[in-house]
Parts: C-alpha cells; structure tokens; sequence
C-alpha cells in the first residue's frame, strides 16, 4: 500500500518540480522532498496564512471551501492546497511547466492521499 512518502517523491519526480511539502496547519513539515537550495521548514511555516487567507476570501465572495490555489512569481508557481481539515500540501513548481495536469491528478485524487494520512 502506498505511503504519503510515496506520494510525496511521485510528485517530487514529476518534470519541474522543485518542491513538495505535506505540512501540518501549525507550518510544521510532516513529509517534504525539496532542492539542496530549498528549506523546507521556513517554506512551510509561510503556507497556513495564505491558505486561512484565501479560505476567508472563498467564504466572503461566496465560492466556498478553499481547495487548491496557484501563486505565479516571477520564478516559478507554487501550488497551495488543503488535503484535510488538518493538513496542507505546498508544490513549487518551474515557471515554463504547464501546471494544468498536475492540478487535475490533485483535485481527482485529493482524498485517496488525504486518507494516506
């Protein structure tokens, strides 16, 4: 049966991605693969106030629970989700990778890796 670890380096392994983070919603990281330049600690402590920001926009306008959310930089994506009540999911992503498939396996498979936790 596979594992969250298992998750987390499939998507690590993907083309483009520079980061996977599962975190706690106190910013503390549960399982992470990143780049050498990357700390993964300091990347997860910065994900629950944009995810409770971004939950607090969905609530206001009317569109609902927060899911997934993109934020471009000018040197790359980040992708940023909720996979449980408890629990986030932050992926740094290389700038020219179209994102779009990725975002589908989330969204399809969101709660077959919740339930790996």
């Amino acid at each position: 049966m596979a594992t969250i670890r298992d998750v987390v380096k499939v998507l690590r392994n993907r083309e483009g991605v520079d980061a996977v983070i599962v975190l706690g919603r106190d910013g503390l990281p549960i399982d992470s693969r990143t780049s050498d330049t990357l700390d993964s600690e300091s990347m997860a402590a910065l994900v629950p106030p944009i995810v409770e920001s971004c939950s607090r926009l969905g609530e206001a306008s009317g569109r609902g629970s927060f899911g997934f959310g993109v934020v471009e930089f000018d040197s790359g994506l980040a992708v940023i989700g909720e996979l449980t009540p408890e629990t986030l999911l932050a992926i740094l992503v290389e700038p020219e990778i179209n994102i779009g498939q990725l975002l589908f396996e989330l969204r399809r498979h969101r709660a077959a890796i919740a339930q790996l936790l």
